[in-house]
This record gives C-alpha cells, sequence and structure tokens, in this order.
C-alpha cells in the first residue's frame, strides 16, 4: 500500500464529517504501527470534540494494549459519572477532549514508538479548546507524519515545523487536489461565504415529496442544527408548511467548557436555522409553523446575493430553486432512494429537468440510506 491509499483513507472518514464540524475542518487521520499495520482510521467529528488525531491515537492505543480501553473507562467514571462498558460504547461517544489526550500522554507506554501517521490537514499547533495535536505526536515518538495540506489559519498552523524540530519525518502534499476538495468549504466560511443546495432524489429524478429515509433525514437535521442560514423557495412554505427545524438530530451531550463533563452531564436538544426565504412576494401568514421556532429570524427576498452575509448557508427547494442558484453555488448534497415513482406516486413532483455538469467527490451511507457530494462544474 503506498501514501496515497492511507490518505484516500483519511479522505474518506474526513468526508463523513463534512459540514457537521463547523466552523472547524473536515479532518481525517490513520494511525500505522511502527511494521506498517493500520490500527485505526479516524475524524474530527464535532466542533469542541477530539480532533482527529488524538482520536485515531486513542484508538489505535485501544487496539495494541490490552488494558487501555478499561483503565480509560474505569478512570472516566470516576472523573465525569459517566459509565462505558464497551469499547464499542467510546466509540459513538463525546469523549471528554483534555481529559483524553492527557489520558493518552500518561498511559500510551510507548506503544506508538516509531509508528507512522496520515492526517489529511496540517495537525495543529496551537491549543484552544482542545490541545495541539503535533505535540502528541512528538510526545508519542512518531516516527513520520504524511499531510495532506497546509493549514492556512495563522492560529493553527505551525504543526509541520515542530514535528520536523522533533525530527519527524514529514511528507507534505498527498492527494492534493482531493484534500483542497474537502477543505473548500472550510476555507470558504472562514473568510467569506459557504453556500450548497441540499436535494433528495429517487433512481428515476423525481425531486419533491417525502423522499429520505429516516437515516438521511437524521444526517440532514444534524446539519440543520449548526448552520447559521437554511434558504427555501416561497412556493414550499405555502404548500407544505413546514416548520425547518432540526428535531430529528441526535441530541448531544453538553460539555462543560471550565471542566468538561464534571457536574454537567446533561443533554441538549439542537437549535434550528435562521431561515431565508426567496421569494418576490412577501405575504407569507404569521401563523406557519416556522415563524413558532424561538429566537429565529426569517428574511424574505428573490435576491439570492443576501445569503452571502452569513458564513453558511444550506439550500433546499426543488426545480424552480434549482433554475434559480446562483453560480456561487457549486456543491451539492444529494440524499438517494433507491426507488422508483411515476409521477402521481406518493405526490412527488416531476423529474430533475435541470442541465448540471455534477463531479462526484464522495459518495457514503447514512445505515442503508446512500448519499453524496457533488461539485458543479460551471
Amino acid at each position: 500500500m503506498n501514501d496515497e491509499f492511507y490518505m484516500d483513507l483519511c479522505l474518506k472518514e474526513a468526508w463523513k464529517f463534512q459540514i457537521l464540524t463547523y466552523p472547524n475542518p473536515a479532518v481525517g487521520c490513520a494511525i500505522l504501527d511502527k511494521n506498517g499495520a493500520l490500527l485505526s482510521v479516524k475524524a474530527h467529528e464535532k466542533a469542541g470534540f477530539l480532533h482527529a488525531e488524538p482520536r485515531a491515537i486513542f484508538f489505535a492505543l485501544c487496539k495494541i494494549l490490552p488494558n487501555f480501553a478499561s483503565h480509560f473507562m474505569r478512570e472516566y467514571e470516576l472523573e465525569f459519572g459517566v459509565k462505558f462498558s464497551e469499547i464499542s460504547e467510546l466509540e459513538n461517544a463525546n469523549l471528554a477532549p483534555n481529559f483524553t489526550y492527557d489520558f493518552i500522554l500518561l498511559h500510551h507506554q510507548n506503544a506508538l514508538q516509531g509508528a507512522k501517521a496520515y492526517v489529511s490537514l496540517e495537525p495543529c499547533a496551537h491549543k484552544g479548546k482542545t490541545p495541539p495535536c503535533a505535540r502528541l505526536f512528538v510526545e508519542l515518538g512518531f516516527a513520520s507524519v504524511c499531510i495532506g495540506a497546509h493549514d492556512e489559519n495563522k492560529i493553527a498552523s505551525g504543526g509541520a515545523r515542530i514535528l520536523k524540530d522533533a525530527k519527524i519525518a514529514v511528507k507534505m502534499g498527498i492527494l492534493a487536489d482531493k484534500i483542497s476538495a474537502l477543505m473548500y468549504p472550510f476555507y470558504q466560511w472562514q473568510s467569506a461565504n459557504f453556500s450548497f443546495f441540499k436535494v433528495a432524489m429517487t433512481l428515476n429524478g423525481k425531486i419533491s415529496g417525502k423522499i429520505s429515509g429516516s437515516n438521511s433525514l437524521s444526517h440532514m437535521h444534524q446539519i440543520r442544527s449548526i448552520i447559521d442560514l437554511l434558504a427555501i423557495g416561497g412556493n414550499t412554505v405555502r404548500s407544505d408548511k413546514p416548520i425547518l427545524d432540526a428535531r430529528f438530530a441526535p441530541e448531544i451531550l453538553e460539555i462543560s467548557p471550565k471542566n468538561e463533563l464534571k457536574n454537567s452531564v446533561k443533554f441538549r436538544k439542537n437549535s434550528a436555522p435562521d431561515l431565508f426565504i426567496y421569494s418576490s412576494r412577501r405575504d407569507f401568514s404569521e401563523d406557519l409553523p416556522l415563524y413558532n421556532v424561538p429566537d429565529r429570524s426569517v428574511e424574505i427576498s428573490d435576491n439570492f446575493e443576501q445569503i452571502l452575509s452569513r458564513k453558511l448557508c444550506m439550500i433546499e427547494g426543488g426545480a424552480k430553486m434549482l433554475s434559480a442558484l446562483p453560480n456561487f453555488v457549486r456543491y451539492f448534497l444529494i440524499y438517494f432512494s433507491d426507488d422508483i415513482y411515476d409521477k402521481n406516486s406518493l405526490n412527488l413532483g416531476d423529474n430533475l429537468s435541470k442541465n448540471l455538469r455534477l463531479k462526484p467527490l464522495f459518495l457514503g451511507k447514512n445505515g442503508g440510506e446512500r448519499y453524496g457530494w457533488f461539485e458543479r462544474k460551471i
């Protein structure tokens, strides 16, 4: 296996959490032992969660050190009152970042001495909500780190220099074009705006009506819970009367910023985004469900340029919204149904009829339901 193979594993894992990491970038990391055996491939999943590098290192140590996971679970329960019984439960948990980072430093037993890492983005060099990832590679004695892209964020960059100063071999620029496509949303919302179009589609191109399955719906609502703005067409608002909230998103364990989880183990509901209704008419009844969401602002306009004032916007809609899309909307998130329906089935609308040239960036699954990220060729 070559460097491109392992970097591609990092990319595929990172794409699973594209947008969900906002305002952080989607990052993937793979860990190999000193003999070249693959130990783990993990990603950063959400802002405030473990970064990709310590997460991958943590599960690599769980794999090669017999008592590492059980020791961690005991200490975690003592510290936070949160009980885990199986390693699989750790996979789906928001582990307290600083506690987990420190536990790795205290209990790694030099098991990754001479190991190799692949990471899609230069490891961070600063301490923010989580400690610097570059230092972790140094402390654990990694022999080499292969990096997909230099971090252009001046605050976080510098990880490659830390690694080189510690005599760790560094290779940069692996799969640069693919990394660029992964990182494009992050660089856009950092400096200006990233807007993308979301659509659900049957195999024969039906794009309106209830198409998405429960897993796709949960994923889409999870995205809704973190974006700055949701744009939707006025015709959809009038005909469907949607609430456009994030009620199907999974609940997230809330972490106290002072002492992580201690004395604050609780759950919170995800929020709902502000709305932009694309319409030349402004006569929307305030009795519509979408107006009953607390702390929500609703803007109505037929000028798409107004969404550029927000950093991250998702656009939902059918054929009319597609036809009106401005050229700055380059990325498409498409949920696929495996069904084929005629125009009279399930009140589905007409087939997608707009001419679009799309380049596939990532194809994945939510449970058994397929989705993909695509880039529009302008």
